[in-house]
């Protein structure tokens, strides 16, 4: 049983506030049910390719965009939580000036890992907090990775493998498991690939009052 499967004698939480991700991406949970984190989903639907479409030909910068939609589902989960404590984050994916979001099919991902095929890009993490409904910090992470170049045959078996898995990330794959295959390099932070800057998240949750409590002292 490795560490984070063990039952919790202790987990972060605040003790006067709930805190939620505004997310339902079982990544994101993962990363912070694996840092202990108390916290409970309240995703967020928005239309996110047609909000991404219509920024980017209002000019909008992809750091922008990914703040923007960041924003947006914070705002729409604070409207009916505003008592809470909420992480809302965004990611896309830069690659020669085309900004990727999440793929809508399979036959879209395929699209999408062909054109990072031996190609550095840049995906954008953005993520902010909002506290009892006002925005109180947001941070950008921008990671760099490198793909190998990749033939048909190994992209057709990464797509067999992770099937509609692919469609949850921009630039259709993942950095865990097997998908490691595709990279040549990376650099920059490991978890906001995955899905959360971590390292910047945490301190700024501890600054805001987030404390190590025993479990059955976490209020519901």
């Amino acid at each position: 049983m490795s560490p984070q499967d063990k039952p919790q004698e202790y987990l972060w939480a605040f003790a006067d506030k709930p805190l939620l991700l505004a997310s339902k991406s079982s990544a994101r949970q993962a990363l912070l049910r694996q840092a202990g984190l108390a916290f409970a989903t309240a995703p967020a639907a928005i239309d996110e390719p047609a909000i991404r479409a219509a920024a980017t030909s209002e000019g909008a910068t992809p750091d922008e965009i990914a703040v923007l939609l960041a924003e947006m589902k914070g705002e729409r989960v604070a409207a009916a939580h505003s008592d809470a404590m909420i992480i809302a984050s965004d990611q896309l994916l830069v690659c020669e000036g085309k900004i990727y979001g999440k793929p809508r099919s399979l036959a879209e991902a395929k699209a999408q890992i062909e054109a990072l095929s031996g190609k550095r890009h840049q995906l954008i993490s953005a993520v902010i907090l909002f506290d009892k409904g006002k925005r109180i910090w947001h941070h950008i992470a921008r990671p760099e990775i490198t793909f190998h170049a990749l033939d048909e045959a190994m992209i057709d078996a990464y797509l067999a493998y992770f099937g509609d898995d692919a469609l949850n990330s921009p630039g259709s794959y993942y950095l865990e498991g097997p998908g490691i295959h595709l990279f040549a390099d990376v650099f920059g932070d490991y978890y906001a690939i995955l899905g959360l800057p971590m390292l910047a998240l945490l301190p700024q949750l501890k600054l805001h009052g987030l404390s190590l409590m025993k479990s059955d002292e976490v209020p519901c």
